[in-house]
């Protein structure tokens, strides 16, 4: 499983809270790349619902991450 920004940015908007069948569901629906839906079906299905990208990413950067004043535009 391989994850980048562009491809977990295909699932900011899914429905979460939502379990693996429901997101990659939601993948097909919305026209993601093969390579995201693929990553999804590489999740370990135990009935599980992830809350947010971060239970499937954990190293998905968050807005902190990044070196941007919005304040100063």
């Amino acid at each position: 499983m391989f994850w980048t920004l562009e491809l977990a940015s295909y699932l900011e908007e899914a429905p979460w809270p939502a379990t693996k069948d429901e997101l990659i569901d939601y993948s097909i629906r919305s026209g993601a790349p093969i390579e995201v839906v693929e990553n999804l079906q590489e999740l370990d299905d135990e009935g599980e619902t992830y809350e947010s990208i971060e239970d499937i990413w954990p190293d998905y950067p968050s807005q902190d991450d990044f070196m941007f004043n919005e304040d100063e535009y």
